[in-house]
């Protein structure tokens, strides 16, 4: 095997890449139940910033992931909402959420006992 597998531009780097980042995952799991103006999504994720939101809704759209709707009234609406490829990643994300609710604990009591 070479390390040619493991190039940037490798699909299993871009796929981890896009979870990567905490607030990719969180945003693709909220918007799973329809598309949400970002108000209703900073009220549903705590501690997420109104500049790192729209960070974040830009990278996802910019991914193909989030599909940005904007509504010609007054005041201004917009809404995101996950696209089929957006869609996709929400079985993966389940997954990787079930696994950390059954392994937390274990993964907090290594970095309690590293001085974590």
């Amino acid at each position: 095997m070479t390390t040619d597998a493991y190039l940037a531009d490798c699909r299993a780097r871009l796929a981890f890449d896009l979870l990567s980042n905490t607030w990719n995952a969180v945003l693709i799991w909220v918007l799973r139940d329809g598309p949400r103006r970002p108000a209703h999504l900073r009220e549903r994720i705590g501690g997420i910033s109104p500049k790192v939101l729209t960070e974040t809704l830009r990278r996802l759209e910019f991914n193909g992931l989030v599909e940005r709707k904007a509504y010609a009234e007054a005041p201004p609406r917009v809404e995101y909402e996950l696209t089929e490829l957006g869609r996709s990643l929400l079985d993966p994300i389940e997954a990787f959420g079930a696994w950390a609710f059954e392994h937390g604990d274990e993964v907090m009591a290594a970095q309690e006992r590293h001085g974590g």
